[in-house]
Parts: structure tokens; sequence; C-alpha cells
């Protein structure tokens, strides 16, 4: 019975751990440790250089700008696609200004 429990209690560790993995971050206002925790093969190092990068060149205008990053390819950039976000951009003023005419 005792085994049994563990089991479960491992399973469930284990499927909370992937619910909060497949958050989306936005990697032009995540902090380290989100992104740390949020990304795939993005470990502390990675994800301060992402900051670090974030904060010399400014923000990232899609996923795919991850790459300017040293230590980020590709491959982890793919593997991280559906998690990754830039935030929400602003509506353009003339275009918002046409619509409301």
């Amino acid at each position: 019975m005792l085994k049994l429990r563990k089991v479960i209690f491992a399973l469930m560790l284990f499927s909370c751990a992937w619910c909060v993995s497949a958050e989306p971050v936005d990697i032009n206002s995540a902090t380290a440790d989100q992104l740390a925790q949020s990304l795939n093969g993005v470990g502390k190092a990675k994800a301060e250089a992402i900051i670090q990068d974030r904060e010399k060149n400014g923000k990232f205008k899609s996923a795919d700008d991850l790459a300017r990053v040293k230590g980020i390819g590709a491959a982890t950039i793919e593997k991280n696609r559906d998690k990754i976000t830039v935030g929400a951009e602003a509506p353009n003023s003339a275009a918002a200004s046409a619509k409301a005419k």
C-alpha cells in the first residue's frame, strides 16, 4: 500500500511539473528564474545570457531572435517555440485612429 501511495504521489508531482512548464513565457519580460524554469534546455546561465542580450540589444521581436544569444541554437528554439511569447504588440496608432473614425 505504501508503494502505491509513493507511485501516485510521484505521478502527481510529475503531472504538476509538466503543467507549469507548459505555460508560455514572455522572453521580453521574464526573469532569469522564469526563463530557466519554463524553457527546456535553458538553465540559469543561458537564462542570464538572454536577459543580458535583451538589456544590451533591445526586445526580441520573435522567438527566432533568441538565436542571437550565445548558447541558444535553432534546436533549443524549436523545442520551446510553443512556450515562447514576445509580449503583446501595441496597436499601430494610425490604424487605431482609422478604426475609431
